[in-house]
C-alpha cells in the first residue's frame, strides 16, 4: 500500500534556489485573488472532472486565473511514464502536488481532479501547502453509480479483469477522514455542487472579486426564497 512506501523530499545536488523579483503576493495582486489549490478526491466516476471544470468556468467567467490538472489528461504528457502500481500512483500523486505549488506561486487558483485513493499521499501534498492555500473536496459518490455510469467502460473492463490495480475493484480507495468539502456528486445537481465550492472559495477570501461573490450571494438569496434570478 502506498502509506508503506517511504518518501523523501527529492532536491537535486548542487543547486541552490533563485529568488524571483516578481513574487507571488504581486501575481496575486495583479489577478486580483489569491493563488490556491482545490483539491477533488473519489472514485473514477464521480464527477471529479466534470465538477472541477464546471467551477472552472464560473471563475473564469468572473476574470479568475484558474487551471485544472486532470488525472487522465496529465498521464498523456508529465505522468504518461507511470503505470497505477502504489509506487507510480504515488509518484504520479507528488508530481502533480509539485506541479500545482507552482501554478499556486503565480497567483492561479488551481483545481485537481485526481482518485488520488491514498491518505498518506494525499496527507503528504496537503503538507506542502499552508492550511489556507489547500482544500479538499471529497466527491462522494457510491460505486454502484460509478458503475452505472461508467462513461470510460472502465469498471467493465477491471471486472472482466481486462484492467488490473483499478480502484476499488482490485485496488483500495481510502476515504478522506476530515476533508473540507463533502459532496455528494452521486445525487446533488451539478450546479448545485458548484455552488457549493463556489461558496468554500468565496467563504475563504480566494477570491476578492467583489461581482463574483455579488452574484453568488444574489443566487443564493433566489434560492433560498424559492424565486427565480
Amino acid at each position: 500500500m502506498s502509506s508503506d512506501i517511504p518518501v523523501k523530499t527529492l532536491v537535486s545536488t548542487d543547486v541552490v534556489w533563485h529568488h524571483a523579483t516578481v513574487t507571488r503576493a504581486r501575481r496575486e495582486a495583479q489577478n486580483g485573488h489569491r493563488g490556491a489549490i482545490i483539491w477533488l478526491t473519489g472514485l473514477s466516476g464521480s464527477g471529479k472532472s466534470t465538477l472541477a471544470h464546471a467551477v472552472e468556468e464560473v471563475l473564469h467567467q468572473h476574470g479568475c486565473q484558474t487551471f485544472v490538472l486532470d488525472g487522465d489528461n496529465v498521464r498523456h504528457g508529465l505522468c504518461g511514464d507511470l503505470g497505477f502500481t502504489d509506487k507510480d500512483r504515488q509518484e504520479n500523486i507528488r508530481r502533480i502536488g509539485e506541479m500545482a505549488k507552482l501554478f499556486m506561486e503565480a497567483g492561479v487558483i488551481v483545481l485537481t481532479a485526481f482518485i488520488s485513493p491514498y491518505r498518506a499521499d494525499r496527507k503528504r501534498v496537503r503538507a506542502m501547502f499552508r492550511s489556507r492555500d489547500f482544500f479538499e473536496i471529497y466527491c462522494d459518490t457510491s460505486i454502484e453509480i460509478c458503475e452505472k455510469r461508467d462513461v470510460k467502460g472502465l469498471y467493465k473492463k477491471a471486472r472482466a479483469g481486462e484492467i488490473v490495480e483499478f480502484t476499488r475493484i482490485s485496488s483500495p480507495y481510502e476515504k478522506p477522514e476530515s476533508p473540507e468539502l463533502v459532496l455528494n456528486t452521486g445525487a446533488e445537481p451539478l450546479d448545485v455542487c458548484v455552488q457549493e465550492v463556489v461558496r468554500k472559495i468565496v467563504g475563504l477570501d480566494i477570491v476578492a472579486n467583489i461581482r463574483l461573490k455579488q452574484d453568488f450571494e444574489v443566487k443564493k438569496q433566489h434560492q433560498e426564497n424559492g424565486t427565480q434570478p
